[in-house]
């Protein structure tokens, strides 16, 4: 736990309860990431830790045990497996997926039943972070802002004219006490191509959209109303009945009839017009470990060659050879004379193809879906 927490009730950091959306099969991950075996069960890093597992230890010195996590009915098992901290009144469940929108705002309309005052902070299951503490501290600042009255998202500084993300254009500083890298959003942008990539990351003044919000859960909901009423009228029913025996009946009839909706068009966006959306820029790395090319990028696990071997047992002989090999069976795997390769090995499924293809991987689970071979999906 943090030191403010522990010293000052008063402290908006002791407002602060954790989300964790784990939610999305990865399909440009596949074989390993599956519908039964999320990418955020597996350990993608060689850490020896699965990204859930990760992303829960990162928040515990802010949030405690104060920790909800959002995922599928079919999951339940094996996030309490990874996580025996968790009571039941920790995890929401959905029945199936309906997008982030639902998702985070399910969590914040139940936090508000719980306790209106509540800073909640959403951060996926599956993205890989570090240094642990650059994090933390930015998140810091993002209560501080969040207690000011605003939706705080945390950007990530570039490294590169990345296609593959969203933007956040950030104005002016804020000038909120505790948090004094806190600017005004102007905008939010859509993934550029490279030559804009290029002139945002050149100008300075964009940061990347990863995803993770800290807001007054009241202020998130008054967003949610004003722009998706129809959302926002589900949840906040699902969220009455949620702590009452009534749960399993309302959300039964209720959750299946919820549009689905990012929750960057549902909130962010257009608080961001209004004016109440303020960014702290991240400087710690930051991957949300979108194919196998950054798996090979990220990994820390062994080297055969110039081989990111993932896989415990995994058997991988290679001669002038460069890549990705993910395998959990015993088969030897050789590679010889081939370079940017990316293999997955599973019981039921092989995967080839090069770091360059890598997120077209999804094209074949789409095609293997359409051709009703979904035993392997």
């Amino acid at each position: 736990m943090s030191t403010d927490k522990v010293t000052s009730p008063d402290s908006p950091l002791s407002r602060f309860i954790a989300v964790i959306p784990a939610g999305g099969v990865g399909t440009r991950l596949w074989p390993l990431s599956r519908a039964a075996a999320p990418k955020f069960l597996h350990d993608l890093t060689g850490s020896g830790s699965t990204l859930l597992r990760a992303t829960y230890d990162r928040l515990e010195p802010l949030a405690g045990k104060n920790v909800l996590v959002v995922t599928g009915t079919a999951h339940r098992a094996a996030v309490c497996r990874q996580l025996p901290e968790l009571q039941d009144s920790d995890l929401v469940l959905e029945s199936e997926p309906k997008d982030s929108g639902a998702a985070i705002g399910l969590a914040a309309a139940i936090l508000h039943e719980r306790d209106p005052d509540t800073i909640m902070g959403s951060f996926a299951a599956d993205q890989v972070i570090s240094p642990d503490h650059l994090f933390q501290d930015a998140v810091r600042e993002a209560i501080y802002t969040a207690a000011a009255g605003k939706i705080v998202t945390i950007g990530i500084k570039p490294t590169h004219p990345s296609t593959g993300f969203g933007y956040i254009r950030a104005g002016h500083g804020l000038r909120i006490e505790g948090a004094p890298s806190a600017q005004a959003v102007v905008e939010f942008v859509e993934k550029p191509d490279e030559e804009v990539a290029q002139q945002y990351v050149d100008s300075g003044e964009y940061v990347w959209n990863a995803g993770m919000f800290v807001a007054p859960v009241a202020l998130m909901l008054k967003h949610l109303e004003a722009n998706q009423p129809e959302l926002f009228k589900g949840l906040q029913e699902i969220a009455q009945a949620w702590d009452t025996p009534e749960r399993d009946e309302v959300t039964a009839r209720v959750w299946p009839t919820l549009p689905k909706i990012a929750i960057d068009y549902a909130v962010a966006e257009p608080a961001a017009a209004a004016g109440d959306v303020a960014v702290v820029p991240g400087t710690f790395g930051w991957d949300d470990v979108g194919d196998f090319a950054s798996v090979g990028r990220l990994n820390s696990a062994r080297e055969v060659d110039d081989v990111t071997v993932i896989g415990e047992g995994a058997r991988v002989f290679t001669e002038n050879a460069s890549g990705v090999v993910v395998s959990d069976t015993k088969r030897v795997i050789a590679l010889i004379g081939i370079k940017d390769v990316v293999i997955v090995d599973t019981g039921d499924a092989l995967l080839v193809t090069t770091k360059q293809h890598a997120q077209r991987v999804k094209g074949a689970v789409d095609a293997l879906k359409a051709s009703g071979d979904t035993d392997v999906l």
